[in-house]
């Protein structure tokens, strides 16, 4: 039977089982390495965590005890959950990953790794890290976190053991946010919608005026290009958007790690810290500051999935897919779009959004990819001048 820290995870039962299965035999080894995989917003991070704080804990993951109370907030002495800050995760991270994996435990069994976005590694930097999967060092294991297996290179892959995972439905995330966090049902159900079932995304969105008026812009400003003017303008709009929710969601998330990291070391807002724990604070502070540029980046992300969305519906309009639609308040835009183009237009609309993340990520200037991309989403209706 599955333990508390499991309970959170959604839609997953399959790759949860597996992994109780693990914990529960780990008297009789555990592989040393990990491949979780799914797309964004499936809980990959989540679950390695979870996993992580099960084989850690003397009960098999009860969520309440110090060590699964430190593995969740990530302040476990003996588990390292690595993030980058960068568009690449650059060979001396891991490197200093692969350093870390040869230290003594403190205070547990295990010596456990877990990367963020493992697919971001370049092919020289995976070699660091394969050198490590090839000649494991005692007690240590590694959980990547990827998309899909196709992300990394075929000798890192063939060394792990792949977890996939899938998007839960939008009434999975509405009953989490209801039951978990006591958002209305209704509202829940919208914001599950809205964010296409990404869990973090969706509470965000019940929760936060500013995310909502973030995609309510959003989605206003793509809907009113028509020429290249108005193009033009939402570029630059877009990336007024994007550095605005930027900053907020810096702001909510710096408040929530250090609530999280004071309640997994016993204190409370306004205690004074000993000198014990001081350097867990002063990291996690260093660490806020280094995420700004990857933060708009993935405010970016977010504009480009509310793009995602709209055209999305305009395709399953097409396409008479009978599906509900993302953005139902704006069906008559949407239907005049439909009618308006094929499925071969809206298609290759969709295959522009996936380029804009591809330089963007290629570190081409966000603005110069806005331009491009807006200037495909200029709609003129059908028999206008």
């Amino acid at each position: 039977m599955s333990g508390k820290v499991w309970d959170e995870l959604l839609g997953q039962p399959e790759a949860i089982e597996q992994l109780v299965r693990v914990v529960e035999n780990r008297d009789s080894g555990v592989h040393h390495a990990w491949l979780f995989t799914g797309p964004h917003g499936s809980g990959r991070s989540n679950l390695a965590l979870s996993f992580a704080a099960a084989l850690e804990c003397a009960n098999h993951g009860c969520g309440d005890c110090q060590s699964c109370r430190l593995v969740m907030a990530t302040a476990h002495p003996d588990v390292t959950f690595f993030s980058t800050d960068r568009v690449q995760i650059s060979i001396d991270e891991v490197r200093e990953l692969v350093a870390k994996a040869s230290l003594s435990t403190s205070m547990s069994k295990y010596r456990i790794l877990i990367l963020e976005d493992a697919d971001r590694m370049t092919e020289r930097t995976s070699n660091v890290l394969l050198k490590e999967l090839e000649e494991p060092s005692e007690g240590t294991i590694w959980i990547l976190c990827a998309p899909s297996v196709s992300d990394l290179l075929p000798t890192i892959r063939s060394r792990t053991r792949n977890i996939n995972l899938r998007l839960p439905s939008t009434s999975e995330v509405a009953q989490l946010l209801h039951q978990r966090d006591g958002i209305d049902l209704e509202v829940a159900k919208v914001a599950a919608r809205q964010a296409q079932n990404h869990v973090g995304m969706a509470k965000r969105l019940a929760t936060s005026s500013e995310a909502r008026n973030r995609r309510s812009d959003t989605i206003a400003v793509a809907l009113g290009i028509n020429n290249l003017s108005s193009a033009m303008m939402a570029a630059e709009r877009f990336l007024q958007i994007a550095k605005k929710d930027a900053e907020q969601v810096a702001l909510e998330r710096d408040e929530q790690e250090k609530a999280a990291l004071l309640a997994a070391f016993g204190f409370s807002e306004g205690d004074k810290l000993p000198p014990s724990v001081r350097s867990s604070f002063r990291e996690l502070e260093e660490n806020q500051k280094r995420r700004q540029t990857r933060l708009l980046r993935d405010g970016l992300d977010r504009i480009l999935t509310d793009m995602e969305s709209i055209y999305r519906d305009v395709l399953s309009i097409q396409l008479g897919a009978g599906t509900e639609l993302y953005n139902p308040e704006h069906q008559t835009e949407l239907v005049a779009r439909a009618e308006s183009g094929t499925a071969e237009m809206t298609i290759a609309v969709l295959d522009g959004i996936s380029s804009a993340r591809e330089r963007l990520a290629s570190n081409v200037r966000d603005l110069l990819v806005l331009e491009a991309l807006c200037v495909k989403l200029i709609f003129r209706r059908t028999g206008a001048n």
